[in-house]
């Protein structure tokens, strides 16, 4: 179908949440699932992911066209299922009902400004998938659809956009399903190569196993128990700070903060992004001794207070202590690895709340160094498992309306969303066409900002969604990253060649 450039007008009524059971294919053989419960929050919400991936090539649309129907279709059951309501059930909760997909129905070619398109590609891109966080998806289909800008960027010679709702899945979900139908561009013969493995296979509060205990060795003893006494310390510490962040805690006003107006009202945003050198995060990785999510938290530290204090004009003293919501993936990491025989299916996110601060370090170090002891010491708590768990108990037990309350206060309380997605190690070829970038965001939710961290082959994309009337200056924000990782790359680097220097006179 196709689309004019004002499509993200939203209509005056909006769309029914759920569909009659009359509008389903007739078949009485098609399975039926019960949502999630992180599902229906995210239905409830309407949460929804955006994909914007720049082609290496201009679009070929019947090639991909069937690479749509014949790989992504068939691997993923949400893409054929729409949200009904199981009328038998006495609360109506809704299910995942399969139905016959027309492949037509969620392909969109929009028809906008030839000049726009000539006089600034970039923008007019930009702008268009900035319009459909405004539209809504019409839920007599399944709740997925593709848009083809046919037009060559600075990144890419056209581009292609994957929008559809959260609910269907989160992000390890869907980039195992794209990782899947796709081909390496190096050997057409085998999927992409995924990044290696940390060394952790399980979940983030998974702990390392003790080795056994010899008799007699009372101080071991004392460090196991010292040990789990500090896990039981840190998980009823931080369930307490859930609890009152979702009551009345809340971080200070800043810049960044969504502007008050209810919380209720949906507003445009605006899906920025920029490619960072993976090579240069693994570099600072290595001199900090950290992990990769160490890194980009420290980065996104230093850029957010860059553009603070430019911005605010306010003392370059001040300390402002905020809080950010980690979306963290509850399967083991091991799991990740198996996607090109069993694609992943379903939300299963967590969150853990992660404090930071804006302030600016006469050491840019220091940004990794706090933010490394910050994770630290979330990994040592188990309220990132109980989180989910106690979210899907009280929407099962309590009704959907609680677990919404949840999950609003859980976000509307912290002042940004950060998210750290793992990509294929290589480039890929998506449905016949090469594959130049990948830029996954998510809009829906209440904050004015999220940041979107995406690795894909040598290259790491900071993906932004941000408020477009708060953050209009949103590419000076996206400088300040850029700038941020390069001024901690220098000072990773120097302390390596001083460490190296020091070792090689101390010998």
């Amino acid at each position: 179908m196709e689309a004019t450039a004002n499509i993200a007008t939203p209509s005056s009524s909006p769309l029914s949440v759920r569909v009659a059971t009359e509008m389903l294919c007739a078949d009485n053989s098609m399975a039926e699932e019960p949502m999630s419960p992180t599902g229906r929050g995210m239905e409830e919400m309407g949460i929804c992911i955006v994909l914007v991936m720049g082609l290496g090539t201009p679009v070929n649309l019947p090639v991909f066209r069937a690479g749509i129907e014949t790989e992504l279709v068939t691997r993923l059951p949400r893409f054929r299922c729409i949200q009904v309501m199981d009328e038998s059930a006495k609360d109506g909760k809704p299910q995942w009902v399969q139905t016959a997909v027309n492949v037509d129905d969620h392909i969109v070619v929009p028809r906008l400004d030839a000049a726009a398109m000539a006089s600034d590609p970039d923008k007019a891109v930009e702008d268009y998938v900035a319009s459909l966080s405004l539209l809504q998806m019409d839920r007599c289909r399944p709740l997925w659809e593709f848009h083809f800008l046919d037009f060559p960027t600075s990144e890419a010679a056209s581009t292609v956009v994957l929008r559809l709702h959260h609910s269907i899945g989160d992000g390890t979900s869907i980039t195992t399903l794209l990782v899947a139908s796709s081909r390496s561009m190096g050997n057409p013969a085998r999927h992409p190569a995924m990044p290696p493995p940390p060394k952790r296979t399980g979940p983030i509060y998974q702990r390392e196993p003790r080795p056994p205990l010899s008799s007699g060795d009372y101080l071991a003893l004392f460090a196991w128990v010292w040990s789990y006494l500090v896990l039981a310390w840190h998980t009823l510490v931080d369930m307490a700070l859930i609890v009152a962040t979702i009551l009345f805690l809340s971080d200070p006003p800043t810049l960044f903060m969504r502007l008050p107006d209810g919380g209720e009202s949906r507003r445009r945003k605006r899906f920025v992004h920029r490619s960072l050198s993976f090579d240069d995060v693994k570099l600072i990785k290595t001199a900090m001794n950290c992990t990769i999510n160490d890194v980009l938290v420290g980065v996104t530290s230093a850029a957010l207070s860059q553009y603070y204090f430019r911005k605010s004009g306010e003392s370059n003293a001040k300390r402002i202590g905020l809080r950010s919501c980690v979306l963290v993936d509850a399967r083991p990491v091991s799991t990740r690895q198996t996607y090109i025989t069993k694609v992943e299916t379903g939300n299963q996110l967590t969150g853990l709340i992660c404090p930071f601060n804006i302030i600016l370090q006469d050491d840019p170090l220091e940004y990794v160094h706090e933010a490394k002891r910050f994770m630290h010491r979330k990994k040592s708590s188990l309220a990132v498992l109980l989180t989910r768990v106690v979210g899907e108990f009280l929407v099962k037990n309590f009704g959907l309306k609680m677990g919404t309350f949840i999950f609003r206060h859980f976000f509307t309380r912290t002042t940004i969303i950060f998210s750290n997605a793992i990509g294929p190690a290589e480039h890929m070829m998506l449905c016949g066409h090469p594959v130049a970038f990948m830029a996954p965001s998510i809009y829906g939710q209440p904050q004015a900002l999220t940041v979107h961290y995406h690795n894909y082959g040598s290259d790491i994309k900071v993906v932004l969604a941000v408020d477009d009337a708060q953050f209009q200056d949103c590419h000076k924000l996206l400088d300040d990253f850029v700038e941020s990782i390069r001024i901690i790359k220098n000072a990773a680097a120097l302390k390596t060649l001083t460490t190296s220097i020091h070792n090689d006179v101390t010998q």
